[in-house]
């Protein structure tokens, strides 16, 4: 049976998972969707046409499937997707998408997310993330599977963020940042590869060499970029992971490539 406190208000219509608690003064639309075992804290609030995965931990005071922060918005029913066992803490907002961005803002599994962080509208945001406090999404933004987002970060609307990014405290993002990269920096620059994730998911001293070498060709060697781009295409077989960087710059469209300060 679900657990619900006599002054939480949960409207008709929402969907309330087994096993689910729903503490004091929360608030549930009726558009929405919870998972099992779910805990909702109190005084959260989860509005729009949301779904929330099972097992998930909710903090007061956040707020999830809010109105987009876009002006062209005009109450149209999009959606937000939050998968299984993410943790919210205290004061996370995550909005719902808009028609002209897909219509949805989606969350993958095991996230978690510090207080005050956001995800903006039509967003998609991978499985295994941490967003320390007040890391901070604009919309459309797409960010991969184990990314870290250091506290008082800021992530560009449309930029991307590959697999196993590290991005450190108070950094503007203002470029797609490769998968396996570390960057840092008020407006943030591409500092390396981020050798303890990983190394935390199992990569050997073997291809830790290979990797490292392919990032020194591309991002130090002679010339300019894009003749060390067309020169490094050949190495995609060597490793996944220089095959994914590869696929991730050749995908950009819409913000430039984050870069190493020193690169030509």
């Amino acid at each position: 049976m679900s657990m619900i406190d006599p002054t939480a208000r949960i409207a008709d219509g929402a969907v309330i998972g087994a096993g689910t608690e729903i503490g004091p003064y929360c608030i549930v639309g009726p558009n929405v969707v919870l998972g099992e075992n779910c805990k909702l804290i109190a005084h959260v609030t989860i509005s729009g046409h949301t779904r929330i995965g099972a097992g998930c931990i909710i903090s007061p005071f956040a707020a999830l499937g809010g109105p987009p922060q876009d002006l062209s918005y005009r109450g149209e029913p999009t959606r937000l997707e939050v998968g299984e066992a993410c943790t919210i803490r205290e004061g996370v907002t995550m909005n719902v998408g808009t028609v002209k961005g897909g219509g949805l803002t989606r969350v993958g599994d095991r996230g978690f997310f510090m207080n005050n962080s956001h995800v903006g509208h039509d967003c998609m945001v991978g499985n295994g993330v941490i967003f320390a406090t007040s890391a901070t999404l604009g919309g459309h933004c797409e960010i991969g599977d184990f990314v870290y987002i250091g506290g008082l970060s800021a992530v560009h609307q449309f930029t991307r963020v590959g697999s196993q990014v590290m991005i450190g405290g108070v950094c503007g993002v203002r470029g797609d940042i490769i998968p396996f990269g570390l960057a840092n920096g008020q407006y943030a620059v591409l500092e390396g590869l981020n050798i303890i994730g990983m190394r935390r998911r199992q990569f050997t001293k073997a291809r830790l060499a290979t990797v490292r070498a392919f990032y020194q060709k591309l991002f130090h060697g002679p010339g300019i970029f894009a003749e060390r781009l067309a020169s490094v295409q050949p190495l995609a077989g060597e490793d996944p992971a220089i095959a994914e960087i590869l696929a991730f710059i050749e995908g950009g469209k819409l913000r430039p490539l984050c870069l190493p300060a020193d690169t030509n």
